[in-house]
C-alpha cells in the first residue's frame, strides 16, 4: 500500500466518532489489524444470518440499515461517513433480521468483538461513545415508530426532511441543500410509506414553499415552517 493511501486510512480511522478517544499509537495499531474492503452502489454488507460478531467502521459512502416487514423494506437508518454500523451485534443478541445496503460506493474497515472489548478495557472512553451512540439511535427509531403512529404521511415526510436538513444539509443562501439523491421509494421506507403516497406529500411541501426539488436533490428552504408542517398539517385525504 502506498505510504499516502496508509497514512489516509489511519486518518480515516481516527475520525470514527467511538475512536476519536483514542491515542495515535492505537490508531497505528487498528490501521494494522483491521481488514478494509470496498463495497458496490446495491451491495449487500450483510443479511439476516450472518455472523453477528463484528462491528463495521464507515470511511467513505453511505449504508442503509433496514428489515424486511409485510414483504416491503423499512428503513432503519441510513449511516454516513465517520461512524459504525452493526452495532447490535454488540448487545449479545442477532441483527434481528437486518440488511445492510451501500447507496453509493464504501468503504468500510472490520472490527471483531475480542479487539473491541481490548478497546474498551483499556480505553473506557470508547465504551462510552458506544453507549451514546445506541442511545441515540435507540431514541431516534422510537420516535419515528411514534411519528407513524401518531401523523399522517406528509407530517412524516416533513419530519424526515428536518432530520436529513439538520444532520446531512449544506448551508446555502438559499436553505440547506440535501447533497445524497434520494429516491422517493427510499424515502418512503424511512418513513412507512409507498412512493406514490411521497410523492404527493412531496408536492405538497413544494406548494407550502417549505421545500425545492431540484436535479432530484432536495432543498429545505424554509426549516422553521418545516418543523410547523411536521405536527401542523391538514389530514392526509
Amino acid at each position: 500500500m502506498r505510504p499516502g493511501r496508509w497514512e489516509e486510512r489511519a486518518r480515516r480511522l481516527s475520525l470514527v466518532d467511538i475512536l476519536e478517544p483514542l491515542p495515535e499509537e492505537e490508531i497505528e495499531r487498528l490501521n494494522w489489524r483491521l481488514p478494509v474492503f470496498r463495497l458496490e452502489r446495491g451491495e449487500l454488507c450483510y443479511v439476516p444470518g450472518d455472523p453477528a460478531d463484528r462491528l463495521f467502521l464507515l470511511h467513505e459512502g453511505r449504508v442503509r440499515l433496514y428489515k424486511l416487514v409485510g414483504g416491503r423494506d423499512f428503513t432503519l437508518a441510513v449511516v454516513g461517513p465517520g461512524t459504525v454500523f452493526g452495532e447490535m451485534s454488540l448487545t449479545g443478541s442477532s441483527r434481528q433480521g437486518a440488511y445492510a445496503e451501500a447507496l453509493e460506493p464504501a468503504e468500510v474497515s472490520v472490527i471483531g468483538k475480542e479487539d473491541l472489548r481490548r478497546l474498551i478495557r483499556e480505553h473506557p472512553e470508547v465504551g462510552i461513545r458506544i453507549v451514546e451512540l445506541l442511545s441515540r439511535r435507540l431514541r431516534d427509531r422510537e420516535e419515528r415508530l411514534a411519528e407513524m403512529a401518531s401523523r399522517n404521511v406528509t407530517e412524516r415526510l416533513a419530519a424526515l426532511l428536518v432530520r436529513l436538513a439538520e444532520q446531512e444539509g449544506v448551508v446555502t443562501q438559499e436553505g440547506y441543500r440535501i447533497p445524497f439523491r434520494y429516491t422517493h421509494r427510499q424515502l418512503g421506507s424511512m418513513i412507512g410509506a409507498n412512493r406514490e403516497a411521497v410523492t404527493k406529500a412531496l408536492g405538497r411541501l413544494q406548494r407550502s414553499g417549505a421545500v425545492e426539488v431540484s436535479d432530484r436533490r432536495l432543498l429545505v428552504r424554509n426549516l422553521k415552517l418545516l418543523r410547523k408542517l411536521a405536527g401542523h398539517v391538514s389530514p392526509d385525504t
